[in-house]
């Protein structure tokens, strides 16, 4: 009896030392730097020489947006290119997440400005803002072709 509790106590312990390993492993993953600020992205993108890559979304209602940012936008593929190549500028009109007014202001001038009718819509801009490339929805494919489509519009 004493051995079976002892045994049961131990794989307790065994299972839950398992699931916090588990959890900082994910803690770990990469994320990507993400702005909302539209100045600060142009600034940083003139001074580090990179473009901007603007993710017109509805984080928290869109489905097709929740599906990309799962199956591209969180990549480890993904990530690195844009660590190395962009400034990724999240665009967002959620449902129940709150945005400050400013915030949201904001984001109706970018909205207008580069036209967007649909989420997800992904814009690439350079520093000035000048549009070089567009994804209105969601394509398949993963990152791999995603960061092929960012490199035909640098071109």
């Amino acid at each position: 009896m004493i051995k079976k509790l002892i045994l049961s106590i131990g794989i307790v312990a065994l299972g839950l030392a398992w699931n916090v390993a588990a959890e900082e492993s994910d803690d770990a993953k990469k994320e990507i730097k993400v702005y909302t600020d539209f100045a600060k992205a142009s600034e940083d993108a003139k001074k580090d020489d990179k473009k901007i890559l603007l993710d017109f979304t509805g984080s928290d209602w869109c489905g097709w947006c929740v599906k990309f940012k799962k199956e591209v936008l969180s990549k480890d593929d993904f990530i690195e290119y844009a660590d190395k190549n962009l400034i990724f500028v999240e665009v967002d009109f959620p449902a129940r997440k709150k945005l400050s007014d400013e915030q949201k202001k904001a984001n109706n001038e970018l909205k207008e400005k580069y036209g967007v009718r649909g989420f997800p819509t992904y814009i690439l801009v350079d520093a000035a803002g000048k549009e070089l490339g567009k994804q209105v929805g969601y394509k398949p494919g993963g990152a791999e072709a995603f960061i092929a489509s960012i490199e035909d519009w640098k071109e």
